[in-house]
């Protein structure tokens, strides 16, 4: 994460910030800086997957599902993103990024990041995240739901995610030479 000043910023505000459900959605404040420009002027596409990293911190501390997590060993890793973008983002503009979570099959959890300027869309991302141990491996489904005492009946993944999902699996690439040297 390049965005160290926005989460020491976001980790001393969560202590005053409401708390929140798993189910809420959690809505972060930005503003553009110079840092996060790109030659033309506008935000650059990295630096929205970098505030989404931050957006995702805040949802997690907020719910407390941060130290739920940290006290067992596990830590949240992305596995997939896709992202839509609709407006630009200029120098000294501020913006909201409401972070939901959308659920969990029985492998992923799944996050809705959006960026608004008021009720207008500026960008939308789905991300796709799995638990892993510091021991090694993955949390499974059924550890995952124990922790969490059930998973909401309201965190049902949408069939487009799971299309999405299920058109990320990664093959051999027929453009790769098999055992040739490098």
């Amino acid at each position: 994460m390049n965005l160290y000043f926005r989460l020491m910023l976001l980790r001393w505000r969560s202590r005053t910030r409401q708390r929140l459900e798993l189910t809420d959605t959690a809505r972060t404040p930005f503003r553009v800086t110079p840092t996060d420009l790109d030659l033309l002027g506008h935000m650059n596409n990295g630096k929205y997957l970098s505030i989404l990293d931050v957006g995702r911190l805040d949802l997690l501390v907020r719910t407390g599902f941060w130290g739920a997590l940290r006290s067992r060993g596990w830590y949240p890793v992305v596995a997939g993103q896709t992202i839509t973008y609709r407006r630009s983002l200029t120098l000294g503009q501020r913006f909201d990024l409401y972070t939901r979570l959308i659920g969990f099959d029985d492998r992923w959890g799944y996050v809705e990041q959006t960026f608004c300027v008021g009720a207008t869309i500026h960008a939308q991302a789905v991300v796709r995240t799995r638990i892993l141990k510091r021991s090694g491996g993955s949390v499974d489904h059924d550890e995952l739901e124990a922790m969490m005492g059930g998973f909401p009946p309201s965190l049902l993944v949408p069939e487009p995610v799971r299309q999405w999902t299920a058109s990320l699996r990664i093959t051999e690439p027929e453009y790769v030479p098999a055992n040739e040297d490098r």
